[in-house]
Parts: C-alpha cells; sequence; structure tokens
C-alpha cells in the first residue's frame, strides 16, 4: 500500500500498522506520531491499521539554541 511518511512515499506491506510506519524512519530518542493530523499515542501504535494514501507524521523535537 501507498502512504505518506513525512511527506514523501512509501510502499509498506497490506495490514501495515502505524508502529511498521515508524520503523521506517527509526526516530531516536523521543518522537510523536500522527495518522491523518490526528495524533496517535505511542501504547497504540500497533493496533493502529493503515491504510492505502494515509498520510504519517513522525515528529521528533529540536533542541537547541
Amino acid at each position: 500500500m501507498h502512504v505518506l511518511i513525512n511527506q514523501r512515499p512509501y510502499d509498506l506491506p497490506e495490514g501495515a500498522s502505524l508502529a511498521d510506519a515508524v520503523q521506517v524512519l527509526q526516530p531516536q530518542g523521543p518522537y510523536a506520531a500522527a495518522v491523518n493530523l490526528r495524533f496517535v499515542p505511542r501504547a497504540e501504535h500497533a493496533q493502529t491499521p493503515l491504510h492505502e494514501g494515509d498520510h504519517i507524521e513522525i515528529i521528533v523535537p529540536v533542541t537547541g539554541g
């Protein structure tokens, strides 16, 4: 299935979950994830199914000054 992760196209297998999409990017440290602009708590990533055309955002905080 075709999805967008951080505005870039990816192909994931049918039945993929948000946890699978996060694994593609392997974010380091804390992060937040959303599917179609809806925040999904980390405890729900494995139970959140993805569908063709979903937009996934994985946001990693940036620090500095």
